[in-house]
């Protein structure tokens, strides 16, 4: 997706803002090497080449027969069984000529066959097998053929998932060398703000953000130190900056960032460090501020629920990513058509709170919730992704948008 400046101007594009952050992106944490079982989310910090051929030999892919294809006639015939491998089974007799070994998936095949041939499709006549016609190669696993020794196996910047893990394990790699975790200080603004399970006072709300960020955070695989809430005032704020920066990487606040004026954070931040920019075109979440506190970057959040919630999945999260050593960090939205009408044109690209859902002919639409309240998160929580209208845009149903999955967002 590509921006372009709205609101004449006054207000950053979002992929702009983005370009801006990955460019200021600090380096990644320092390397340490770690077993394998414990590396699931970490970031690989070098390539790791394959010390193996995977396959380590030539193998059946079946349970059936291994035989030499040019044993058999073209229109298929007899050949006889002369032994059993199984898998894991070691050095097995050279093959003889006319005959045919029974086999199971994985295990070896023994030298001179060439072609295996599954067990349904043969019929077994006393000591004779009958064969179908066969190509040469048939249901074999070839020595090497997945990835060869030496070649590269995984590249540093991948974050680990399970098949990641499996891959290394299959290739014999017990240790990788992988990124220490993000330290990242979490810090809420408001005096509003209570935790659940307190008594409310008139004008008091709970602390949703803090609960969602720091969920957020553990998904993308960074470690969350909580700072709790600042209390609104200049000198609550700076000193609680001071703290956090003083004991991670990098910061993030949700509220405080806005034009009130017991917004005290900006100020704060201003005097610690500076601040690159903080308001962006972008709906929900305008109020978002990017800087540093002594050295350390730092992100101001707004502090409405699903604001906040949707400037961490688009603007925040390709950060952190960056900053764990992620070399691929930007979603790839799904083209879909849409299943709604959304005619108010805005100045700011909007995130609208939706689903997807298949139509009468299997194709799928985005369906949007009729609630897009930046303060409200029951949106979200039908949701299972976020619509892209852009700057001035007029959606009919029937058109193609953007639709990026909180499957692929929050991890």
């Amino acid at each position: 997706m590509t921006g372009s400046v709205c609101d004449s101007g006054k207000l950053m594009p979002v992929d702009e803002a983005i370009a801006r952050l990955l460019n200021q992106a600090p380096p990644p944490p320092p390397s340490q090497k770690i077993p394998l079982e414990q590396a699931l989310g970490r970031v690989l910090a070098a390539d790791i080449h394959s010390p193996v051929n995977l396959p380590a030999w030539d193998n059946s892919a079946m349970d059936g027969y291994a035989l030499r294809a040019a044993d058999l006639p073209l229109a298929g015939g007899y050949l006889s069984v002369v032994g059993r491998i199984a898998a894991g089974a070691g050095d097995s007799s050279p093959l003889l000529p006319q005959t045919a070994v029974r086999i199971f998936t994985g295990a070896p095949l023994p030298p001179g066959a060439d072609t295996v041939v599954p067990q349904e499709r043969c019929r077994v006549e006393c000591e004779h097998v009958w064969f179908p016609p066969v190509s040469v190669g048939d249901h074999v696993r070839k020595e090497g053929e997945e990835v060869r020794r030496g070649h590269l196996l995984l590249k540093a910047g991948k974050r680990l998932r399970a098949q990641e893990l499996g891959l290394l394990a299959g290739a014999g790699v017990a240790r990788v060398e992988v990124y220490r975790p993000l330290q990242v200080c979490l810090l809420s603004s408001g005096d509003e703000l209570r935790e659940p399970g307190d008594s409310l006072a008139p004008g008091q709300i709970y602390n949703s953000n803090r609960y969602c960020l720091a969920a957020l955070l553990r998904g993308w695989g960074v470690e969350v130190h909580d700072y709790g809430v600042m209390a609104d005032e200049l000198a609550a704020s700076r000193d609680a900056l001071i703290l956090a920066s003083s004991e991670c990487d990098l910061l993030l606040t949700s509220g405080g960032v806005s034009v009130g004026e017991e917004d005290h954070l900006k100020q704060a931040i201003e005097e610690l460090g500076s601040v690159d920019f903080w308001r962006l075109a972008i709906q929900p979440g305008k109020p978002l501020a990017f800087g540093n506190v002594a050295g350390k970057p730092w992100i101001g959040m707004p502090g409405n629920p699903s604001a906040a919630l949707i400037t961490a999945l688009v603007v925040v999260r390709p950060f952190l990513l960056r900053a764990q050593g992620v070399r691929e960090v930007l979603p790839m939205p799904l083209a879909v058509a849409a299943g709604f009408d959304w005619l108010q044109r805005n100045k700011r690209r909007q995130y609208l709170r939706a689903k997807l859902s298949p139509g009468p002919n299997g194709q799928l639409s985005v369906e949007l919730h009729p609630q897009q309240s930046s303060a409200m998160l029951t949106a979200a929580c039908w949701a299972d992704g976020l619509a892209v209208v852009e700057c001035e845009q007029q959606v009919l149903k029937h058109d193609t948008v953007m639709f990026l999955s909180f499957a692929d967002l929050m991890q």
